[in-house]
């Protein structure tokens, strides 16, 4: 598509979004809590509901991997039965205040605009997720979440070969090779900016990198009437060739977009109330130093010589794909709008000392960095080589 749209102003309108409709239902019952059947039907959006309980799945298995501890055998087979039936029965007694709950349902928001103003990106993030060799029964599983153009993302899954071997950079590039032959049928951003206009004003071009910004969620925004389109076939979509597996195709290194804002702030996690176990061994451990104070004594400025590459104008430009996988997963946790809206903002700074007080004095506090040297110093090097 031609579009550029803009993820952070998804991310914002995302925020904007979930805190008007939290203060429609708990304004009147602030102590009220959601189960999951509340969750599902809490907005008329599906595609919200639905994007707000793959993240409840997503806290339910972090807390069930967390569940290991070198005193004890959590891999025997009493042990297994028991912690699966504890968590199936604690996955059946959803409660949400709204201090947790908002976060999630302006993620969910995000994640579907996401949807239709990036397909690739969110295609590997919802449906991939975030192991290295995604299976075809995983992929599969992941679509119960989907309900935007289900039927493009289906249409895809059963174009691929039924095989045990595919790999992520395989998926990802068929998927681009699908997503190019279809998009021109695949366009639903503008059925969902009307479904979300009903709960909060949005148009397309609040969307666009270089378009306008709503800021205040009223009064609403006075725009001209959309033209009303003819109405058109439903979509055929073509399938990529049955093939053998092909050889991973080469880390393909995106395009720099032009610089839209400075970064939003970052979603605030969901507090649980259950303390995992490896949070108690960790809290009788000796601190380590922060990041800031180890990085201060190894950041003076380099020379020319010493920087490990040539000049880059963008860190956009410069981080490979496979680099990008390995700093969402490392240092941003595994959540992509945090990255995409970190490197914008580093990309934006004029200077290498501002550069790096945003990398040593923000982001290392924010995201705990103090046992991330190695991937921190990976990400100083490339601010050091753009502004060689």
């Amino acid at each position: 598509m031609n579009d550029k749209y803009s993820l952070a102003k998804c991310a914002q309108y995302g925020r904007r979004l979930a805190a008007r409709l939290c203060d429609q239902h708990f304004g009147t019952q602030p102590t009220a809590t959601l189960d999951g059947p509340a969750v599902l039907k809490f907005t008329p959006v599906r595609q919200l509901n639905l994007l707000v309980i793959r993240q409840l799945l997503g806290q339910w298995q972090a807390e069930t991997a967390r569940l290991r501890s070198t005193y004890f055998d959590f891999e025997a087979a009493p042990v297994q039965a028991a912690l699966a039936q504890f968590m199936n029965v604690l996955s059946r007694h959803i409660s949400l205040n709204r201090a947790t709950f908002e976060p999630l349902l302006a993620q969910a928001a995000a994640d579907a605009l996401g949807m239709v103003a990036d397909p690739t990106d969110s295609f590997q993030r919802l449906l991939l997720g975030n192991t290295e060799k995604p299976t075809l029964a995983l992929v599969r599983d992941n679509l119960r979440y989907i309900d935007i153009d289900k039927a493009f993302y289906q249409g895809f899954i059963d174009s691929l070969p039924v095989s045990d071997d595919l790999s992520r950079d395989f998926l990802a590039h068929r998927f681009e090779l699908y997503h190019t032959a279809n998009y021109k049928a695949h366009q639903p951003i503008q059925r969902l900016v009307t479904e979300l206009s009903a709960l909060l004003p949005l148009t397309t071009a609040d969307l666009l990198e270089d378009g306008p910004v709503s800021v205040a969620p009223t009064p609403p925004r006075v725009e001209e009437p959309a033209p009303v389109s003819a109405p058109v076939a439903p979509p055929t979509f073509v399938a990529a060739p049955k093939e053998e597996l092909p050889e991973p195709p080469p880390p393909i290194v995106p395009k720099p977009a032009p610089i839209a804002e400075p970064p939003t702030r970052p979603l605030p996690t969901v507090d649980s109330a259950i303390v995992p176990l490896h949070e108690k061994l960790k809290a009788g451990q000796q601190a380590a130093s922060p990041l800031a104070e180890t990085l201060r004594a190894t950041s003076a400025p380099a020379t020319l010589a010493e920087r490990s590459g040539p000049k880059v104008d963008t860190l956009r430009e410069a981080i490979s794909i496979n680099q990008r996988f390995s700093f969402i997963n490392e240092l941003f946790n595994g959540e992509n709008m945090d990255y995409h809206a970190a490197i914008q903002h580093l990309d934006s700074l004029p200077a290498i000392d501002q550069a790096r007080a945003y990398v040593n004095t923000d982001l290392s506090q924010r995201y705990d960095w103090s046992r991330k040297e190695e991937h921190v110093n990976k990400l100083l090097k490339l601010i050091e080589r753009k502004f060689a």
